[in-house]
């Protein structure tokens, strides 16, 4: 890790905050199944789940862009272009979901 810490570190806590309620929306999920509610509700709340996995992905993307990726640009090289690289990979993973 870089002296200066990952992108996502200044709201570390919020991304903690946020991933600890979509645990609790799993949770909530594996108790609808067991109860065996109806499906559509079951689907309208992984809906939910993904939007805020996706909500909280974009947010590390963004951060990431911000943070590593300028910086890797401001030093130019080798280190730029794969920061650039990884960033494009890490987009058509998101879309590809």
């Amino acid at each position: 890790m870089p002296a200066d810490g990952h992108g996502y570190t200044a709201q570390k806590d919020a991304h903690l905050k946020r991933l600890r309620r979509i645990e609790g929306q799993i949770r909530g999920l594996q108790r609808m199944i067991e109860e065996d509610k109806y499906c559509i509700d079951i689907l309208t709340q992984i809906s939910a789940s993904t939007r805020a996995l996706e909500s909280v992905a974009l947010g590390l993307l963004d951060e990431h862009l911000h943070h590593c990726v300028t910086r890797a640009i401001s030093h130019g090289g080798d280190e730029a272009d794969e920061k650039i690289n990884e960033a494009s990979a890490a987009i058509a993973r998101l879309v590809r979901s």
